[in-house]
């Protein structure tokens, strides 16, 4: 699919002031994540000089009522031990605050009238996605949005394949392709951008990143959290769409993808895009057979009693929604025939784990005499709660004989770079800043996972079946063991 540019956009990072102009600005993911986000960008110097922050909201608050909830709901967030009262004053100093109601053309009249006519702007819309539509018409409307304009879209981009096009093209009226980010904080963490060095960066692991020599890839999103506040949000939602079409499928594109001919945002992204148009689309009764649904019940997690999904506040009774969801995902092409693909996501899991196992296949044959009792060699990329690449291996015990045990080859990337790390909106904000695309969704890349998704949407619907049940502090319904226990595996807690 042909992206057309509908605007000339200036040189990626153009010598500008920057205002950064965040809708939502009164919403938990700004306090929580994107104010602090930027409150270390700026203490290290990777915001532009003359930056301002205008903060926008339907609040009718005054500057100094916003600058309150900064400090009542996103200081708390901020890393402690580069929190100062002299950072934290000049980082206030850089904000603003305008009421805008979504529909009120008045309202962006007074945004243009903040904002300055020759700086950079950046638009993130951290609002809910039926009001992007709105927002971008209107900013176009009041003049704001020039060839050097950005707009940042927050996920979930639509509920649908129809919803994200419709979306997509409405946005796309205003904006040039090379001026929407389409955000997602997982390709913004530093170990799944450096999978992509462990990929191409060396030559041990190229000739062995296919078929035959791996035999299963498992790619796991744990949370311990339940809903919580999000309830409201998360009913209409589930674990598929908040989980799999984004996070799971992103992190699949980048194991699967074909080495690009460059690190030039479209080179990278076109061949996530072909891994996307190559997964098998699902049958009805594949998905019956390849998918588990869940929703948690009471249990315990970390030690404490927590409530099952359908008693949490908010929650509808009788709700459908999933908490959980895994399949088995196939690849149509040489390099991944017959290598399943595993993703797997739930909230109120036993623990909070993000990970990668690629399960290197196993020996035609051992010479060495208990060989074959032990699980093959695993590469373990983890995500979270430590960011870690484990290479598990078999050596011999110390002592005559020749006994064999699993070990590990273990690089811990948080004491092998011992500078500061950024966080992954941090890291996203900046190339946004700068932009850097590579990491942030194509719109056919998006509308390629939407397709691949919703046939698996449809036929949950079609059956009318409720999610199984599985006991909050466990790791999902015993469905997902059998899943990959038909394909002679296990998932990788279990090995």
């Amino acid at each position: 699919m042909t992206i057309p540019n509908q605007i000339p956009t200036a040189s990626a990072s153009p010598d500008l002031p920057l205002d950064m102009i965040i809708f939502g600005g009164g919403g938990d993911l700004s306090a929580r994540k994107l104010l602090p986000a930027l409150y270390m960008a700026h203490l290290h110097g990777n915001l532009p000089p003359a930056t301002r922050i205008i903060a926008t909201g339907r609040r009718d608050w005054s500057r100094d009522d916003y600058l309150g909830f900064m400090n009542e709901h996103s200081k708390p967030f901020v890393d402690k031990k580069a929190l100062t009262s002299a950072g934290w004053d000049a980082f206030t100093g850089l904000f603003d605050y305008v009421r805008i109601d979504a529909g009120a053309a008045d309202d962006y009249a007074s945004l243009a009238r903040v904002s300055r006519p020759n700086a950079l702007r950046v638009f993130y819309l951290a609002t809910a996605p039926d009001l992007f539509t709105t927002i971008c018409d209107q900013l176009a409307a009041s003049g704001l949005v020039d060839e050097h304009a950005r707009v940042v879209l927050e996920k979930p981009l639509g509920h649908d394949l129809a919803s994200a096009q419709a979306i997509n093209t409405a946005v796309g009226q205003h904006f040039a392709e090379t001026q929407i980010y389409r955000i997602d904080h997982y390709l913004g963490k530093e170990t799944v951008q450096n999978l992509m060095v462990l990929r191409f960066g060396n030559a041990i692991f190229g000739p062995l990143w296919q078929a035959p020599y791996i035999r299963s890839v498992q790619i796991t999103v744990a949370e311990t959290v339940g809903v919580g506040s999000r309830a409201g949000f998360y009913d209409e939602t589930g674990a598929l769409r908040d989980m799999v079409q984004n996070h799971l499928l992103q992190l699949l594109c980048i194991v699967a993808m074909e080495p690009p001919v460059s690190l030039d945002p479209d080179a990278v992204r076109d061949e996530k895009l072909k891994v996307l148009r190559s997964l098998r689309r699902m049958t009805p009764d594949e998905v019956a057979r390849d998918t588990v649904r869940g929703q948690y019940t009471a249990g315990a997690v970390n030690g404490e009693a927590v409530k099952g999904y359908l008693e949490e506040d908010n929650v509808p009774p009788g709700s459908r929604a999933e908490t959980f969801v895994a399949l088995h995902a196939q690849i149509n092409n040489w390099r991944w025939a017959h290598v399943p693909f595993f993703l797997r996501t739930g909230k109120r899991m036993q623990k909070k784990v993000s990970e990668i196992v690629i399960e290197f296949a196993d020996l035609p044959f051992s010479i060495i005499p208990n060989g074959a009792s032990h699980a093959g060699n695993r590469l373990v990329i983890q995500l979270q709660p430590a960011e870690s690449i484990q290479l598990q291996m078999l050596a011999k015990e110390p002592g005559s004989g020749m006994r064999m045990l699993p070990v590990n080859l273990n690089l811990d990337l948080e004491q092998a770079f011992t500078e500061r790390r950024a966080e992954a909106y941090e890291r996203l904000l900046i190339d946004v800043i700068r932009g850097r695309l590579t990491h942030f969704m194509r719109r056919d890349e998006l509308e390629a996972a939407w397709a691949w998704v919703e046939p698996i949407i449809e036929s949950w619907q079609a059956s009318g079946e409720r999610p199984r049940s599985y006991t909050a502090g466990t790791f999902g319904p015993a469905a997902s063991t059998a899943l990959v226990a038909r394909e002679n595996l296990t998932w990788a807690e279990e090995a």
